[in-house]
């Protein structure tokens, strides 16, 4: 997307190098490393980071504005629903896929967002692989609103644990030790000594959470909730819990797992700007678009791409009997924006990370995480022996 950090990076770019990377982190972290790592990281101009924090801005102020939450309180399902909720999100995770406007300018359009954590740790530690192994230019940064790597590290840590002592902060998922994502769980815990614990060995006293670790055991004050009871109910429907988490009790949530739902595909439709595609309900529509190869037909209530359909046609809404719990969306080219050693592109998509601070009027923007495709779509199924794809880091210009 910037020519000059783009050949800075090329042309200091090897197989080898890259290799000694990947050999690095799974030295440094064995048998966690679970997702392909893309060879490059992607440099944002400062006229495309305008653009995003532009539309990351307008999503801020709808969820902020006082009746969202009862407009999304169909979002949450009834058998899901968590009580001791907060009045906004402690995490934003907002997905925008790079295209090209008419007048041929890169710009953002929103594909999906979540109120849930994502990588917070995976994503520095990775960024800091390619500052390491490649050339990365100056001016150009990972991290958002001055901060650094030992900033970044110190605002993570008080806003994960806020006072409390690490060991009664926990990583919340089941079998955390099997998940691709426990490389970030391993980090999360030699950053800020988080321990990662299974859903499985909570136990409860009274209003009390806790967990046991060397025969001791230690009371739960803060939940670092990784967890989605969507992927508990779909991949572990027999799964017996010794704690029903839908119950009151003392612990915080980070973030409350009620936000997973409300901040997401459904609350799509409330959000406005030339940098989110229009979305509608199927249910809203009086008539089917005549131009339904434009549209992608989501499931609201399903989640990690289940049920999306790209290639939509009227027997396939005439056959919806809930059109309640269906979304259109406007469908979204990606346009390739990276450039590898070919000078082959590649399309990306970029996702902001968000922390909002129980005191702040305003979420704060930290990171970011990308994903490089050579495929129809971004993801592991579209992607198989191609070079160049998978998880990775953008770099926005700061001069």
């Amino acid at each position: 997307m910037v020519n000059e950090p783009r050949q800075y990076f090329n042309d200091s770019f090897s197989v080898e190098k890259y290799q000694a990377m990947l050999a690095e982190i799974k030295n440094e972290f064995p048998d966690t490393l679970d997702f392909r790592v893309a060879e490059s990281p992607i440099f944002v101009s400062k006229d495309l980071k305008i653009k995003i924090l532009s539309a990351c801005g307008s999503i801020i102020d709808e969820i902020k504005k006082e009746g969202f939450k009862e407009k999304t309180e169909r979002a949450i399902p009834t058998d899901h629903f968590v009580p001791n909720e907060n009045h906004r999100p402690d995490c934003l995770a907002i997905d925008f896929a790079i295209t090209k406007n008419a007048e041929g300018e890169f710009e953002p359009q929103l594909i999906e967002l979540q109120g849930f954590p994502s990588l917070f740790a995976y994503q520095s530690y990775l960024s800091s692989k390619y500052k390491k192994h490649f050339n990365v230019q100056k001016g150009y940064s990972e991290f958002f609103n001055r901060l650094n790597t030992m900033t970044y590290m110190q605002e993570m840590q008080q806003f994960l644990l806020n006072g409390s002592h690490p060991k009664n902060t926990i990583l919340l998922e089941v079998f955390p030790e099997k998940q691709k994502t426990r490389l970030d769980f391993s980090l999360t815990k030699k950053f800020w000594g988080i321990e990662p614990v299974c859903v499985t060995k909570l136990r409860k006293s009274g209003e009390d959470l806790y967990y046991e670790q060397d025969g001791k055991k230690i009371t739960i004050e803060r939940i670092y909730n990784r967890l989605i009871f969507d992927d508990l109910d779909r991949n572990y429907p027999d799964l017996k819990l010794n704690v029903d988490l839908k119950e009151p009790h003392s612990a915080k949530w980070i973030s409350h797992p009620n936000w997973f739902y409300r901040v997401s595909k459904f609350s799509l439709p409330f959000f406005k700007s030339k940098y989110i595609p229009e979305s509608n309900y199927l249910s809203e529509f009086d008539k089917v678009p005549d131009d339904l190869e434009n549209y992608v037909l989501k499931p609201l209530f399903s989640f990690a791409g289940a049920g999306v359909k790209i290639d939509v046609s009227k027997d396939d809404l005439d056959s919806i009997k809930d059109p309640e719990n269906y979304l259109l969306q406007r469908k979204i080219v990606y346009e390739p924006c990276i450039k590898d050693l070919n000078g082959e592109g590649i399309k990306c998509e970029i996702r902001m990370l968000y922390i909002w601070p129980e005191n702040a009027s305003n979420p704060k923007l930290m990171t970011n995480l990308a994903r490089l495709s050579r495929g129809k779509m971004i993801g592991v199924d579209y992607n198989k022996n191609f070079d160049w794809v998978g998880g990775s880091s953008a770099f926005f210009e700061t001069n």
